[in-house]
């Protein structure tokens, strides 16, 4: 296994897409392999100078996002931000070597208390349920980026936001593009575009550098589309393929392109896709689970002319290509449903067409 042979990184293991593991004995395991960086991870984060903080650090990529980031920059501090309401993601991210914080980011006071750090990467938002408590969504999805943007103005800020604010375009053309004007469906998508334009506008005024990070969709053992699918075909549950198509990227991969558009932000933040290069047919993949797990698969609906698909052109002239490849997450997700792994519970709901989350 390759290692940095840098004094600031001792005996890292680094990602080789050469030496993948052909499966994943425990979450353990799995987690150990997303925070693994890549060369170019290390080399773009030698390339900033000062620490890192990320808000929001408790949720679904967080934990690995932030790891990643301490074992590509061991010399930097990381500090992640969260209310830490299950103590043992807290716990466990102080044993990688994360500095934590508690802090509930819709006190503004609060956010005003948090260390003054040059790099912010802002994770925090609220997507599932969201159609049961819109105030709330809103509340976490617009208010708390303001509140963030004008408080950390003299920092780097990258954003996450969601491929969900573009329109469904239409299928066998190239997806959506950084140019393609937003078309959100729905009031989790209106809130996504509420989060962009706070850190847009607080970014023009105060001459913040930002970029804005649409992602869709990323894949982990324990949740996304992938998962999705094959846990329904594993089940014998029908697979419904009206929306027929859809991008996703290893959420390591993911991860990594968070970290590195440090090095590209602009003043204003200005948007950047991240998915997998691959349009994928949600058919077909429903037919490589069922091949893989040995059962067979109900297909329902018709594929739709539309789909909430992404063209990541930008991301590939800046990052390069995805490091982990399709067929690698195929036969890893397979054999985690079929081996009983562990679910962390969050369908993507990536069928879902009328914006309802």
């Amino acid at each position: 296994m390759p290692t940095s042979s840098s004094p600031s990184q001792p005996d890292t293991p680094l990602l080789d897409p050469t030496a993948l593991p052909t499966r994943f004995d425990s979450v353990e395991a799995l987690d150990e392999f997303l925070s693994r960086p890549s060369q170019a991870l290390v080399d773009d984060l030698a390339q900033i100078e000062g620490d890192l903080m990320i808000l929001g650090v408790a949720g679904k990529m967080g934990p690995t996002l932030a790891r990643l980031a301490k074992r590509a920059a061991p010399h930097k501090r990381v500090i992640g931000v969260a209310r830490f309401s299950d103590a043992r993601v807290r716990e466990r991210l102080e044993g990688w070597g994360i500095e934590t914080i508690a802090c509930d980011l819709l006190d503004r006071a609060a956010i005003a208390a948090l260390p003054r750090v040059p790099h912010i990467v802002f994770a925090a938002g609220h997507k599932f349920g969201a159609k049961d408590n819109q105030a709330l969504t809103w509340a976490m999805n617009t208010h708390v980026p303001a509140l963030v943007a004008d408080s950390f103005r003299d920092a780097r800020i990258v954003s996450f936001s969601t491929g969900n604010v573009y329109p469904l375009t239409t299928v066998g053309r190239q997806g959506a593009s950084e140019r393609t004007l937003p078309g959100p469906v729905g009031e989790y998508a209106q809130s996504c575009i509420g989060r962009e334009r706070m850190f847009e506008y607080f970014g023009a005024k105060h001459g913040t550098p930002g970029r804005l990070f649409r992602l869709n969709y990323a894949i982990d053992m324990r949740y996304g589309v992938l998962f999705d699918i094959a846990s329904k075909v594993h089940r014998g549950e029908p697979v419904d393929v009206t929306m027929g198509y859809v991008n996703v990227i290893w959420q390591g991969d993911a991860n990594a392109q968070v970290l590195r558009a440090l090095r590209h932000c602009t003043v204003p933040p200005t948007p950047i896709n991240c998915t997998g290069p691959e349009t994928l047919s949600v058919r077909w993949l429903a037919g490589e689970f069922a091949a893989r797990l040995g059962v067979t698969v109900e297909i329902t609906g018709q594929e739709a002319s539309t789909a909430l698909l992404s063209d990541t052109t930008e991301a590939a002239r800046l990052f390069g290509y995805p490091l982990v490849p399709l067929g690698a997450m195929l036969d890893w997700v397979a054999d985690w449903v079929r081996s009983g792994g562990p679910s962390l519970g969050k369908p993507t709901k990536f069928e879902v067409r009328d914006g309802t989350f």
